[in-house]
C-alpha cells in the first residue's frame, strides 16, 4: 500500500514576512498580504512636495493615490484647484501651510488655510514657528494654531512641528498645545529639514498625547517595514511617496 504523499508547497504563494523594530529593541514581524499592504496604503499622505513640481507630476500622483486607495495626495497649494477638479470627491487633497519653515506671520498663514480650503482642499498641514517655541511663547503658538483651524472649519489640520530640532519637553509641550488649539493632528516633519520621523518621537507623541489627538509620521519612512513600525507605536497617518513607489514595483514585477 503506497503512503499518501503530502501536497508540495509552492512558495511563491506564501507572502512575505517583514520585520519590524519599534525602535526599543522589540522586533515583531507581519505577514505583507495584499490586504496588510492595502490596509497601510490606506494610511499614506501619498506625497509631492518638490520645488519642481509640476502637473503631470501631480496628476501622475493623483492617479496613484485613487488607485492604491491612499488616505489623501498631499501637494503643493499652486495645484489644489486644479488636482480637486481632477479627482472630485474621490481622493481627499491635503496641502501645506507656512511651508517648508513656518516663519511665516500668522496673517500670512491665515490666508494660505482660507485660499486652500476654498480652492477645495480637504486637509491642511501647517508648521508652526519653530523660533518662537524654543523661546517658550507656546501661548502665541497656541493662538495661531488656533486662528488657522479656524480658517480652515471642518477641514482637517495637522499641525508640523519638526521634531528633529527639538528636545523631548518640547515634543511633549507641543502635544498638549496642538490638542488645545484644536487641531486633529500633530506631525512630526516637513521632511525639508535635518530628519524625519523616527519610532521614538511617536512613542513620545502617543505617551503624552491628549485624548482624540492623532498622530501623523512623515519624513524618512521608506519601507512598509518603517510603515508598521510607526503604525504599531500609535501613528494614524504617514506623509510618504515611497510606499507606492515600492507597491507599483512589486506589482510591476508581477
Amino acid at each position: 500500500m503506497e503512503k499518501s504523499q503530502k501536497p508540495m508547497i509552492d512558495f511563491l504563494d506564501i507572502p512575505p514576512m517583514i520585520w519590524y523594530n519599534n525602535g526599543n529593541n522589540n522586533r515583531g514581524i507581519f505577514v505583507m498580504t495584499n490586504e496588510k499592504r492595502s490596509e497601510i496604503l490606506s494610511r499614506v499622505d501619498h506625497t509631492c512636495l518638490k520645488v519642481d513640481a509640476t502637473w503631470e507630476d501631480i496628476r501622475r500622483l493623483c492617479d496613484e493615490g485613487l488607485h492604491y486607495g491612499t488616505a489623501s495626495v498631499c501637494i503643493p497649494p499652486a495645484f489644489v484647484r486644479q488636482a480637486k477638479e481632477y479627482v472630485g470627491n474621490r481622493l481627499p487633497i491635503c496641502t501645506v501651510i507656512g511651508f517648508p519653515s513656518g516663519y511665516s506671520v500668522t496673517a500670512v498663514k491665515v490666508a494660505e488655510a482660507k485660499a486652500a480650503v476654498a480652492d477645495g482642499a480637504d486637509e491642511i498641514d501647517m508648521v508652526i514657528h519653530v523660533g518662537s517655541l524654543k523661546e517658550g511663547k507656546t501661548d502665541a503658538i497656541e493662538a495661531e494654531i488656533r486662528a488657522v483651524k479656524q480658517a480652515c472649519g471642518e477641514k482637517l489640520l495637522k499641525v508640523i512641528i519638526e521634531t528633529c530640532l527639538l528636545t523631548d519637553e518640547e515634543k511633549a509641550t507641543m502635544c498638549r498645545v496642538v490638542a488645545a488649539a484644536g487641531a486633529e493632528y500633530i506631525k512630526t516633519s516637513t521632511g525639508f529639514s535635518t530628519g524625519g520621523a523616527t519610532p521614538a518621537d511617536i512613542s513620545l507623541f502617543a505617551a503624552n498625547r491628549p485624548t482624540g489627538l492623532l498622530i501623523k509620521a512623515a519624513g524618512g519612512i521608506s519601507s512598509f517595514a518603517d510603515a508598521e513600525t510607526m503604525l504599531s507605536l500609535g501613528a494614524d497617518r504617514l506623509g510618504t511617496s515611497r510606499l507606492v513607489a515600492i507597491a507599483k514595483s512589486e506589482d510591476a514585477a508581477k
